[in-house]
């Protein structure tokens, strides 16, 4: 098959393309340059330089030629109400011209929900336009939250024993390992289901808070603590504002975790419903951030961000 990947020097793009490289697929890779997009072509990539989220490039060649397409989006914290649309407005045009037959798109929990619900909103405004394909089967990956993400937790656990965020500490929320999602990715883009519109809930399993501490604690051979910070604090969005963000990323992040916590947004369907993906959180933990734990524990002192600020005594 040919496939067109966007963002595919990215977390889940480069693990995508490889993917596809390795099954005997031609793979077409969207990428501002560099390295990385050295290291996929090495591999028999074919480069294409641009930029759906800029608009950069010869973009409605894209898509030329494909039987299939991979779309992602990169967040612009500066323009978050903004960005999908105008990025997703660039898909369909240059889709609607194209040869593709199959798209699969990375979209988010939430996506199913309309309302101000901080970062799942985007989402949610990526599906209905990509939805005005008449032409084009889509298949909408709704990704939970990304264990990579935990990795902002490194600093806080080494220097304090402690994580801090906005999600109350029993809340089960759906997590998912980024290279699950390229595999799930592949596995759509080269065996079509012949729907018309497939959504798929992808997340590994169900996680707290208290439950990702007691995981963390548990491989490091020491207590780790989770502290719940109210998203009405004003001191503590005092702190962000005058240090660590802009308004619009404190709006995002209080949004998004209010939507968890009132039960606005969560996956539909029981665990066992969901594609099955290899990693759980404790293998990710092990295999995974531990090693960066101890670089930060033999780092010591780091720069303060906001989630080392908010986890201090």
């Amino acid at each position: 098959m040919r496939i067109s990947v966007v963002g595919a020097t990215g977390r889940v793009g480069a693990k995508l393309t490889r993917t596809l490289l390795s099954a005997g697929h031609q793979v077409r890779a969207l990428s501002r340059g560099g390295p990385a997009l050295d290291a996929l072509v090495a591999l028999g990539a074919e480069p294409f330089l641009g930029s759906f989220d800029t608009g950069t490039g010869e973009l409605d060649g894209f898509f030329q030629g494909a039987d299939a397409a991979f779309l992602m989006v990169k967040t612009d914290w500066n323009n978050i109400e903004g960005h999908y649309p105008a990025v997703a407005q660039r898909f369909v045009d240059a889709l609607e011209k194209s040869s593709v037959k199959l798209a699969v798109s990375l979209t988010a929990m939430g996506s199913d929900v309309k309302g101000k619900t901080g970062h799942f909103e985007c989402f949610h405004d990526l599906d209905q336009k990509l939805n005005e394909l008449g032409k084009i089967d889509l298949v909408h990956l709704r990704a939970a939250w990304f264990m990579e993400d935990v990795a902002a937790w490194t600093a806080p656990v080494a220097k304090y024993g402690r994580i801090a965020w906005f999600c109350k500490p029993d809340l089960k929320m759906p997590w998912v390992a980024t290279d699950d999602i390229a595999w799930l990715a592949a596995r759509e883009l080269t065996n079509a289901r012949g729907r018309h519109r497939v959504t798929l809930e992808v997340g590994s399993e169900d996680v707290s808070m208290n439950e990702l501490a007691e995981i963390i604690g548990k491989e490091i051979g020491k207590p780790v603590e989770y502290r719940y910070i109210e998203t009405t604090r004003k001191d503590v969005e005092a702190e962000f504002l005058a240090r660590f963000g802009t308004p619009e990323k404190w709006q995002d992040d209080t949004r998004s975790a209010d939507a968890l916590n009132n039960g606005i947004v969560r996956f539909h369907g029981e665990h066992e419903d969901r594609p099955r993906l290899p990693t759980t959180m404790k293998m990710f933990i092990g295999d995974v951030w531990k090693p960066r734990y101890f670089e930060a524990v033999k780092a010591g002192d780091q720069r303060e961000t906001f989630p080392l600020w908010a986890a201090r005594d």
